[in-house]
């Protein structure tokens, strides 16, 4: 009887948790198809934040790059790719969460972020007024 009553409680807290947006995400370039990076998205004090744990580059980039385009006034100018946080003060608002900020390193551009779950991948929006592009993210595997 006990084991009736526990095993939907189990399969409740299984699927909230694959419903959140914190973990470990692989980011697709959405030009090439290619995985670029492994962010990890964390939440603290009721905002999220992601940082690039693991880098896929191709044959000749350089393995462990330093963010020289960021501008200089950003506390990120100078400093390695892998460990930077990128994405900055996300606020949830209903089942997205936004109001923050994301960072290309690869430019050095600064975006307002959005993101949200759709059909268990994440969507990832990078925006300027009007003007934006949205990537879709794939949870990682295994972790």
């Amino acid at each position: 009887m006990r084991i009736t009553l526990l095993l939907p409680l189990l399969l409740l807290t299984h699927l909230a948790f694959a419903q959140t947006v914190t973990g470990r995400w692989v980011t697709v370039d959405d030009e090439t198809g290619k995985r670029r990076s492994v962010v990890e998205i964390t939440e603290r004090g009721g905002r999220l934040y992601g940082r690039i744990v693991q880098l896929f580059r191709d044959p000749g980039e350089d393995p462990d790059p330093i963010c020289t385009k960021c501008a200089t006034d950003d506390d990120r100018h100078g400093r390695k790719v892998i460990g930077m946080e990128i994405i900055r003060g996300l606020v949830r608002d209903g089942e997205e969460w936004g109001d923050g900020t994301i960072l290309d390193p690869k430019n050095g551009s600064v975006y307002d972020c959005k993101l949200w779950l759709e059909n268990g991948q994440l969507k990832v929006r990078g925006y300027v007024a009007f003007f934006y592009r949205t990537q879709t993210w794939l949870r990682e595997q295994g972790k």
